[in-house]
């Protein structure tokens, strides 16, 4: 049966086909051309639409299950006598390290007389203990322009240190002397003097200073670190000054965070031969112990650090029999905007400041000796700011703050005495006036770091004082400007300058005698530029040459009143490095 409906069905299929051709040519003779108008444009809905299954189901009886095969692998072992090659580091051309010497001496001499001197070495006693001693002098014999007295100086210092670095601890010792010679000689042009008057006068002023210290640091104890500083300081006219300050520190770790306390034993004794006003001839005393304690608890959490803390003082006049306790806020913070591009911090910090005779020679060595030395109560320094990097080359810092000072030191320039019984009575001198002084001010800086062998920086700062008492904010500037630079020029050469602006101050007129009621008659002091800058080659790593210019803006201007700088100033010399 089969077998016939295999030879009907061909046959049957033909003609189907030949029925279907010839009645397609008859339609086609008479098939005419018509027109069709769309009334509704089709529009399919889901309904119409099925969804194709990725994997149908198959009704066919004939599927079969496919057999499944298990494999075997037999591992027959084949003789080999090829052995790899062993792989080799490919060699990268590495720069030649530069020697660095432990040990250095400088010698130059320029204009004015002037001699620089400079001497530094390190002894390694053993892999944990070293000594370092550092030489430095600089000195002029003077000359500037329409000076009537010697201006002649001297700066010289020598210091000596220790340092061991044991497993769980590291101690150190240094100690120090100095020797600073300064002349008085700004006398003011009126009233005028007189050829004998000057030459009676005795401008000179000899500075001398030692001091003693020690650190201990201990890596796994509670008990941190303890720094102990001795320092004397005294002048040729019997002026002495004792000044001690040891901080012992601890430190607690709790949880993620770091608790800091510090204890503060600040302890100054020193004495003048007399007080500015010549009718009191009894000596200047005075001694301030000033006891603190500054908790702080650091916290640390992503991008964002915050320090919490506190400084409470008590302070005590020895002299005077007056007490004092302070309480002020140590408060920081910090936060990454965008990780190192964008910072922001800020902080509401106080202090109580321990002002020095020493601390006052260093910022104007043309003092008296009759100074009134007290404290300042800094109540708080409120401040805001951003710093990050722009890019790999640009970095920035800008800041605002607002800070409140009680007690604030001003110099003022002390007027000429009737009877002048020391070099320093000529009106060619200065003393402390305090006042309470609010300072607001803005800060900024960028950095511009193109490569490695060259760097610029500049900063900007302005400043608005509110003084309470005095007039002005004595002898301080509303505008401080610089620029730093320095140049890699090659393997031999480099270039460095120092380029530096301060705005105008005020101070006391004492050629001008003002009734009780009248304001108090001021001099502006003009602002400055000044411009330095050095040049070395470098002979081989040992050998140097140098030629440093200072104040090359040409500017005789006056630092303090009646007190004119140095003008173009040229020193050159030759810096040597070695090992022992």
């Amino acid at each position: 049966m089969i077998r016939y409906f295999k030879k009907i069905i061909p046959f049957v299929c033909l003609s189907i086909v030949s029925w279907g051709i010839t009645a397609q040519e008859k339609e086609n003779e008479t098939l005419e051309t018509e027109r069709v108008v769309i009334v509704k444009a089709y529009t399919p809905t889901i309904s119409d639409a099925f969804k194709v299954k990725s994997t149908p189901v198959l009704n066919d009886s004939i599927t079969q299950q496919k057999k499944q095969i298990r494999y075997s692998i037999f591992s027959v072992p084949v003789a080999s006598t090829y052995t790899p090659a062993k792989g080799r580091a490919a060699n990268i051309d590495r720069p030649k390290p530069i020697k660095i010497y432990d040990n250095y001496a400088t010698l130059g001499f320029g204009n004015f007389t002037s001699v620089l001197a400079e001497f530094y070495s390190n002894f390694q006693i053993n892999r944990s203990d070293n000594i370092g001693v550092y030489l430095h002098h600089n000195s002029s014999q003077g000359g500037i322009e329409d000076v009537q007295l010697d201006d002649k100086f001297y700066n010289t210092s020598l210091d000596f240190n220790y340092t061991s670095r044991n497993r769980d601890y590291t101690y150190g010792i240094e100690i120090g002397a100095e020797h600073q010679l300064y002349n008085w000689y700004g006398l003011p042009e009126t009233p005028g003097f007189t050829p004998e008057e000057i030459s009676a006068i005795d401008p000179q002023q000899n500075y001398y200073g030692a001091k003693l210290g020690g650190k201990l640091q201990f890596d796994d104890l509670y008990f941190k670190r303890a720094t102990l500083k001795y320092r004397f300081f005294g002048d040729a006219l019997s002026s002495i000054e004792h000044h001690v300050v040891t901080k012992p520190t601890f430190e607690f770790e709790v949880g993620n965070s770091l608790i800091t306390t510090n204890f503060i034993v600040d302890y100054l004794n020193g004495n003048f031969e007399r007080d500015i006003d010549q009718a009191l001839q009894t000596p200047n005393n005075y001694g301030i112990l000033n006891l603190g304690v500054n908790p702080s608890l650091v916290i640390l959490r992503d991008n964002l650090t915050v320090n919490l803390g506190a400084a409470i003082y008590y302070s005590i006049d020895t002299e005077n029999t007056d007490n004092d306790f302070f309480v002020y806020p140590k408060v920081t913070a910090s936060y990454r905007l965008a990780d190192d591009h964008v910072i922001a911090y800020g902080g509401l910090e106080g202090e109580l400041h321990q002002n020095t005779y020493r601390d006052a020679v260093l910022q104007n060595p043309f003092v008296s000796p009759t100074l009134i030395i007290e404290p300042t109560n800094a109540l708080y320094d409120a401040y805001f700011g951003l710093k990050g990097k722009i890019s790999d080359v640009v970095s920035y810092n800008f800041r605002g703050s607002y800070l409140s000072e009680d007690e604030k030191p001003l110099f003022v320039n002390n007027t000429r005495a009737v009877i002048p019984l020391q070099g320093y009575d000529n009106g060619n001198s200065f003393s402390y006036r305090y006042d309470d002084v609010i300072t607001i001010s803005g800060y900024g800086e960028l950095n511009f770091e193109i490569n490695k062998k060259f760097k610029l920086g500049a900063t900007a700062e302005y400043f608005n004082y509110e003084s309470e008492d005095e007039q002005e904010a004595w002898n301080l500037p509303e505008l401080k400007a610089s620029v730093l630079l320095d140049y890699q020029i090659n393997k031999q050469w480099f270039l460095g300058a120092q380029l530096f602006y301060v705005g105008e101050r005020k101070d006391i007129n004492n050629a001008i005698v003002a009734l009780p009621s009248s304001p108090v008659p001021t001099i502006t002091l003009d602002s400055y530029f000044d411009a330095n800058v050095n040049v070395g080659y470098r002979l081989n790593d040992q050998l140097s040459f140098f030629v440093k210019g200072n104040n090359l803006a040409g500017e005789n201007y006056e630092r303090w009143v009646n007190f004119p700088v140095q003008d173009i100033q040229i020193l050159g010399g030759v810096t040597y490095k070695f090992d022992y």
